[in-house]
């Protein structure tokens, strides 16, 4: 029989303030938008029962998207950030116990964000950053990818913090993608979501971003969006050509991928996808997740303490693995 961990941490969990939670009326029918709003807008009562009834000690939340990330007014959208950063704060500070803080960010300005993220953790007592896939700058069209020569500086403050970086999805802006025009519902966690932010983070990977600033860690949701069960092709498609990689990072790929990203459950509640993921990433770099209020805390939890998987990789991935990426005291 299992051993059902009754102390688990989960870090995909997600609310709204009144300025953002419109942001996520897309996401469901129109019938379950008055439940989905209530779930985004409440921190401290059904959240807090949610977690009781199925095991969970503690939540890191983070803001909905794409929020911050969609504002191509650099001012509004670092405005915005420290808004929903100091209620955050505020809901975290009711009950430290129970939840922690990602921090959003304003990445349509890598100083800004690099600043907003030091006042975060330092000032706040965040544990790391969320950030909802790219962004747009400018105007509506434009959108910057944090591999880009730019957000450098962005990428050494986050090392020297010493802090997680979140990579969070959101839709490919529709200019961007005709393949999904005429089937909308390939958009959002159908499948869109996991394409969007497996290209972002190889594009991280190839940039050499890794080999300038090697302890950065990098989370991906939704068991990596795919990339365990392409990782091996990714690196050895056409071996019998022997040419070196045309992308600039030192090593391959897969190097990258085990030492500088963990996984999380969030909203991929399949046995057989954990235990691929655990086989390519191995079940120290995966951690527990729900992806509330997008998803039920009670499919996540009664999956994962029934799943066919170690007792000692459930209480790793359940809850030890987190409480040593977030120096969080057990």
């Amino acid at each position: 029989m299992a051993v059902k961990v009754d102390r688990k941490i989960a870090l995909e969990e997600h609310f709204a303030i009144e300025e953002t939670v419109s942001d996520s009326a897309g996401f469901v029918p129109p019938s379950y938008w008055v439940e989905l709003k209530s779930r985004l807008l409440d921190v401290q009562h059904r959240r807090i029962e949610e977690m009781d009834k199925h095991g969970l000690d503690l939540m890191i939340l983070s803001l909905n998207a794409p929020t911050v990330q969609a504002i191509p007014d650099t001012q509004a959208a670092y405005d915005l950030a420290r808004r929903a950063n100091d209620f955050l704060a505020e809901q975290v500070t009711k009950r430290p116990d129970r939840f922690k803080g990602f921090a959003a960010l304003p990445m349509q300005s890598p100083e800004l964000a690099a600043r907003e993220l030091e006042r975060c953790v330092k000032e706040l007592g965040f544990v790391g950053a969320l950030v909802n896939g790219f962004s747009q700058v400018g105007d509506e069209k434009t959108t910057v990818y944090y591999d880009q020569a730019q957000f450098r500086p962005f990428w050494a403050k986050v090392e020297e913090l010493n802090v997680p970086f979140y990579l969070h999805p959101r839709n490919p802006l529709p200019s961007h993608a005709p393949i999904y025009e005429g089937h909308p519902w390939l958009l959002g966690p159908t499948w869109a979501f996991g394409q969007e932010t497996a290209v972002h983070a190889l594009r991280l990977m190839g940039s050499g971003l890794f080999d300038e600033h090697p302890k950065l860690q990098i989370i991906l949701g939704h068991m990596g969006e795919g990339l365990p069960y392409s990782m091996w092709r990714v690196d050895n498609r056409n071996a019998w050509v022997k040419a070196a990689p045309n992308y600039p990072a030192k090593k391959p790929i897969a190097e990258y991928f085990r030492a500088n990203f963990y996984l999380t459950t969030s909203g991929n509640f399949r046995t057989q996808t954990l235990i691929d993921a655990i086989l390519e990433i191995g079940s120290d770099r995966i951690l527990f997740s729900t992806d509330w209020p997008f998803e039920n805390v009670d499919h996540a939890a009664d999956w994962f303490d029934s799943a066919s998987i170690s007792d000692n990789d459930r209480l790793k991935i359940g809850r030890t693995n987190a409480a040593r990426l977030f120096k969080l005291a057990e």
